[in-house]
């Protein structure tokens, strides 16, 4: 947990939490979309998804975002976020 008595403590504790909640939001929304939806839009499978976001999140939980792991969790998720969600959510509305 990040030292909160100066301004780059609140700083790191900000971006944890904000990493935090993505990485929640992110698999909390996988979770939700159909199996077939993923590979209609030619990306990885719904499980290996949802082991990617999970391994995040726990990343994410123990080691903090600032760290060299932390921060490939924090692109794996944004990755998700940015990439694969707008187009699981377009091909749904397509399809669905």
């Amino acid at each position: 947990m990040p030292n909160v008595d100066s301004l780059a403590g609140l700083i790191m504790l900000a971006l944890q939490v904000i990493a935090l909640v993505g990485a929640g939001f992110a698999l909390f929304h996988a979770v939700r979309q159909p199996a077939e939806a993923f590979p209609a839009v030619d990306k990885l499978t719904k499980p290996v998804w949802l082991g990617i976001l999970a391994a995040a999140l726990i990343v994410l939980l123990l080691f903090g975002a600032v760290g060299m792991l932390g921060i490939i969790a924090v692109v794996a998720v944004c990755v998700y976020l940015v990439d694969v969600r707008p187009r699981v959510e377009e091909v749904q509305k397509r399809r669905w």
